[in-house]
Protein backbone atom coordinates (compact mmCIF):
# COMPACT_ATOMS: atom_id res chain seq x y z
CA UNK A 1 0.00 0.00 0.00
CA UNK A 2 2.77 2.45 0.92
CA UNK A 3 4.43 1.80 -2.46
CA UNK A 4 1.21 2.73 -4.25
CA UNK A 5 0.98 5.97 -2.28
CA UNK A 6 4.61 6.80 -2.97
CA UNK A 7 4.21 6.06 -6.69
CA UNK A 8 1.14 8.29 -6.88
CA UNK A 9 2.99 11.06 -5.09
CA UNK A 10 5.93 10.82 -7.47
CA UNK A 11 3.61 10.92 -10.47
CA UNK A 12 1.83 13.98 -9.11
CA UNK A 13 5.13 15.64 -8.32
CA UNK A 14 6.38 14.97 -11.85
CA UNK A 15 3.22 16.50 -13.27
CA UNK A 16 3.77 19.60 -11.17
CA UNK A 17 7.44 19.95 -12.08
CA UNK A 18 6.74 22.06 -15.13
CA UNK A 19 4.84 24.56 -12.97
CA UNK A 20 7.69 25.24 -10.54
CA UNK A 21 9.58 28.48 -11.03
CA UNK A 22 13.12 29.21 -9.86
CA UNK A 23 14.19 32.52 -8.31
CA UNK A 24 16.60 34.30 -10.66
CA UNK A 25 15.92 31.58 -13.23
CA UNK A 26 18.63 29.18 -12.02
CA UNK A 27 19.02 26.63 -9.25
CA UNK A 28 20.86 27.35 -6.02
CA UNK A 29 24.32 25.80 -5.40
CA UNK A 30 23.95 22.22 -4.21
CA UNK A 31 20.36 22.04 -5.45
CA UNK A 32 20.49 21.03 -9.15
CA UNK A 33 17.04 19.44 -8.87
CA UNK A 34 15.45 22.59 -7.46
CA UNK A 35 12.60 22.73 -9.97
CA UNK A 36 11.51 19.19 -9.11
CA UNK A 37 12.15 19.78 -5.40
CA UNK A 38 9.96 22.88 -5.33
CA UNK A 39 7.14 20.93 -6.98
CA UNK A 40 7.36 18.17 -4.38
CA UNK A 41 7.62 20.83 -1.66
CA UNK A 42 4.36 22.36 -2.93
CA UNK A 43 2.71 18.95 -2.86
CA UNK A 44 4.05 18.14 0.62
CA UNK A 45 2.95 21.55 1.90
CA UNK A 46 -0.58 21.05 0.58
CA UNK A 47 -0.76 17.59 2.13
CA UNK A 48 0.55 18.96 5.43
CA UNK A 49 -1.98 21.82 5.55
CA UNK A 50 -4.85 19.56 4.56
CA UNK A 51 -4.15 16.62 6.86
CA UNK A 52 -1.00 16.41 8.95
CA UNK A 53 -1.10 19.82 10.61
CA UNK A 54 -4.80 19.64 11.61
CA UNK A 55 -4.34 16.11 12.97
CA UNK A 56 -1.24 17.16 14.93
CA UNK A 57 -3.06 20.18 16.35
CA UNK A 58 -6.00 18.02 17.40
CA UNK A 59 -3.59 15.53 18.97
CA UNK A 60 -1.96 18.28 21.04
CA UNK A 61 -5.28 19.87 21.95
CA UNK A 62 -7.09 16.76 23.11
CA UNK A 63 -4.32 14.53 24.41
CA UNK A 64 -3.09 15.35 27.94
CA UNK A 65 0.62 16.32 28.08
CA UNK A 66 1.60 13.34 30.30
CA UNK A 67 0.10 10.96 27.73
CA UNK A 68 1.89 12.71 24.86
CA UNK A 69 5.17 12.55 26.77
CA UNK A 70 4.72 8.83 27.37
CA UNK A 71 3.96 8.22 23.69
CA UNK A 72 7.06 10.19 22.69
CA UNK A 73 9.16 8.27 25.22
CA UNK A 74 7.85 4.95 23.93
CA UNK A 75 8.48 5.80 20.27
CA UNK A 76 11.99 7.01 21.05
CA UNK A 77 12.76 3.89 23.08
CA UNK A 78 11.34 1.61 20.39
CA UNK A 79 13.73 2.97 17.75
CA UNK A 80 16.71 3.61 20.03
CA UNK A 81 18.59 0.60 18.64
CA UNK A 82 19.26 2.75 15.57
CA UNK A 83 21.05 5.33 17.72
CA UNK A 84 23.07 2.68 19.56
CA UNK A 85 24.28 0.98 16.38
CA UNK A 86 25.26 4.29 14.82
CA UNK A 87 27.07 5.33 18.01
CA UNK A 88 29.43 2.39 17.55
CA UNK A 89 29.69 2.80 13.78
CA UNK A 90 30.86 6.37 14.40
CA UNK A 91 33.42 5.25 16.98
CA UNK A 92 31.51 6.88 19.85
CA UNK A 93 31.94 3.96 22.21
CA UNK A 94 31.24 5.95 25.35
CA UNK A 95 27.95 7.21 23.90
CA UNK A 96 27.15 3.67 22.78
CA UNK A 97 27.62 2.29 26.29
CA UNK A 98 25.56 5.14 27.71
CA UNK A 99 22.76 4.50 25.23
CA UNK A 100 22.69 0.74 25.87
CA UNK A 101 22.28 1.48 29.57
CA UNK A 102 19.62 4.06 28.74
CA UNK A 103 17.66 1.57 26.63
CA UNK A 104 17.80 -1.11 29.33
CA UNK A 105 16.78 1.26 32.13
CA UNK A 106 13.87 2.78 30.22
CA UNK A 107 12.67 -0.58 28.95
CA UNK A 108 12.75 -2.29 32.35
CA UNK A 109 12.16 0.44 34.90
CA UNK A 110 10.34 2.76 32.49
CA UNK A 111 7.73 0.09 31.65
CA UNK A 112 8.65 -0.55 28.05
CA UNK A 113 9.82 3.01 27.51
CA UNK A 114 6.65 4.81 28.56
CA UNK A 115 8.68 6.69 31.15
CA UNK A 116 12.20 8.09 31.08
CA UNK A 117 13.94 7.32 34.37
CA UNK A 118 17.29 7.14 32.53
CA UNK A 119 17.38 10.92 32.14
CA UNK A 120 17.15 11.28 35.92
CA UNK A 121 20.14 8.95 36.19
CA UNK A 122 22.29 11.25 34.00
CA UNK A 123 22.04 8.87 31.03
CA UNK A 124 21.70 11.50 28.33
CA UNK A 125 19.70 10.91 25.16
CA UNK A 126 21.62 10.97 21.87
CA UNK A 127 20.38 11.17 18.31
CA UNK A 128 22.42 9.56 15.54
CA UNK A 129 21.47 7.97 12.22
CA UNK A 130 22.92 6.25 9.18
CA UNK A 131 23.06 9.45 7.12
CA UNK A 132 25.20 11.07 9.80
CA UNK A 133 27.41 7.96 9.97
CA UNK A 134 27.93 7.98 6.20
CA UNK A 135 28.88 11.65 6.37
CA UNK A 136 31.43 10.97 9.11
CA UNK A 137 32.83 8.15 6.97
CA UNK A 138 33.39 10.67 4.17
CA UNK A 139 30.39 9.99 1.92
CA UNK A 140 29.35 13.25 0.28
CA UNK A 141 25.80 14.40 0.77
CA UNK A 142 24.91 14.80 -2.92
CA UNK A 143 22.18 17.12 -4.17
CA UNK A 144 19.48 18.46 -1.88
CA UNK A 145 16.33 16.39 -2.26
CA UNK A 146 12.71 16.80 -1.15
CA UNK A 147 10.93 13.47 -0.67
CA UNK A 148 7.16 13.04 -1.08
CA UNK A 149 5.51 13.00 2.38
CA UNK A 150 8.92 12.87 4.10
CA UNK A 151 10.19 16.39 3.38
CA UNK A 152 13.74 17.77 3.08
CA UNK A 153 16.70 15.43 2.66
CA UNK A 154 19.68 14.86 0.42
CA UNK A 155 20.85 11.81 -1.51
CA UNK A 156 23.02 10.53 1.33
CA UNK A 157 20.31 10.98 3.96
CA UNK A 158 17.62 9.48 1.73
CA UNK A 159 19.55 6.21 1.54
CA UNK A 160 20.40 6.55 5.22
CA UNK A 161 16.77 6.97 6.24
CA UNK A 162 15.84 3.76 4.44
CA UNK A 163 18.62 1.92 6.27
CA UNK A 164 17.63 3.46 9.61
CA UNK A 165 14.24 1.81 9.46
CA UNK A 166 15.82 -1.66 9.36
CA UNK A 167 17.94 -0.94 12.42
CA UNK A 168 14.76 -0.75 14.52
CA UNK A 169 12.23 -3.47 15.48
CA UNK A 170 9.36 -1.91 13.52
CA UNK A 171 9.82 -3.58 10.11
CA UNK A 172 10.21 -6.98 11.77
CA UNK A 173 6.79 -6.97 13.43
CA UNK A 174 4.65 -9.74 11.94
CA UNK A 175 1.38 -7.95 12.65
CA UNK A 176 0.89 -5.50 9.79
CA UNK A 177 -1.76 -3.58 11.74
CA UNK A 178 0.61 -3.09 14.66
CA UNK A 179 3.36 -2.02 12.26
CA UNK A 180 1.20 0.58 10.54
CA UNK A 181 -0.34 1.78 13.80
CA UNK A 182 3.11 2.44 15.23
CA UNK A 183 4.12 4.20 12.00
CA UNK A 184 1.07 6.49 12.02
CA UNK A 185 1.31 7.35 15.72
CA UNK A 186 5.02 8.03 15.33
CA UNK A 187 4.43 10.43 12.42
CA UNK A 188 1.69 12.28 14.31
CA UNK A 189 3.94 12.57 17.35
CA UNK A 190 6.81 13.84 15.17
CA UNK A 191 4.56 16.40 13.46
CA UNK A 192 3.20 17.61 16.79
CA UNK A 193 6.76 18.30 17.89
CA UNK A 194 7.21 20.64 14.92
CA UNK A 195 4.08 22.77 15.42
CA UNK A 196 6.04 25.54 17.14
CA UNK A 197 8.07 26.01 13.95
CA UNK A 198 5.06 26.48 11.66
CA UNK A 199 4.71 30.21 12.21
CA UNK A 200 8.38 30.79 11.49
CA UNK A 201 8.25 28.78 8.26
CA UNK A 202 4.92 30.26 7.13
CA UNK A 203 6.24 33.81 7.63
CA UNK A 204 9.37 33.20 5.54
CA UNK A 205 9.47 35.01 2.19
CA UNK A 206 10.57 31.76 0.50
CA UNK A 207 9.67 28.87 2.80
CA UNK A 208 11.39 26.33 0.52
CA UNK A 209 14.74 28.17 0.62
CA UNK A 210 14.35 28.77 4.36
CA UNK A 211 13.80 25.08 5.15
CA UNK A 212 16.53 24.00 2.73
CA UNK A 213 19.07 26.25 4.45
CA UNK A 214 18.00 25.18 7.93
CA UNK A 215 18.09 21.48 7.02
CA UNK A 216 21.52 21.59 5.40
CA UNK A 217 23.02 23.62 8.26
CA UNK A 218 21.60 21.23 10.85
CA UNK A 219 22.87 18.15 9.04
CA UNK A 220 26.28 19.72 8.44
CA UNK A 221 26.60 20.49 12.15
CA UNK A 222 25.68 16.90 13.06
CA UNK A 223 28.28 15.51 10.68
CA UNK A 224 31.10 18.03 10.97
CA UNK A 225 30.48 19.72 14.32
CA UNK A 226 32.89 22.63 14.61
CA UNK A 227 35.02 21.64 11.60
CA UNK A 228 35.05 23.71 8.39
CA UNK A 229 31.85 23.75 6.38
CA UNK A 230 31.30 21.34 3.56
CA UNK A 231 31.42 23.31 0.32
CA UNK A 232 28.30 23.36 -1.86
CA UNK A 233 28.46 20.60 -4.44
CA UNK A 234 27.97 21.18 -8.14
CA UNK A 235 26.88 18.81 -10.91
CA UNK A 236 30.57 18.50 -11.89
CA UNK A 237 31.32 17.21 -8.39
CA UNK A 238 28.71 14.46 -8.74
CA UNK A 239 30.34 13.12 -11.90
CA UNK A 240 33.77 12.75 -10.31
CA UNK A 241 34.81 9.36 -8.85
Amino acid sequence: MHRIILTAALALSAALTGCATLPNGKHAPGDPWERMNRSIWTFDNAFDHALLRPVARGYVRYTPPPVRHSINNFMTNLTYSDTIINDFLQGKFSDGGNDIARLVVNTVIGIGGLFDPASHMDLDRHNTDVGQTLGIWGVRRGPFLVLPFLGPSDVRDAFGEAADEYLTPRPYLNDIYARWSIFVVNKIDDRAGLLDQDRLIDSAYDSYAFVRGAYLQNREFKVHGGSPSEKPETPEDFSQP
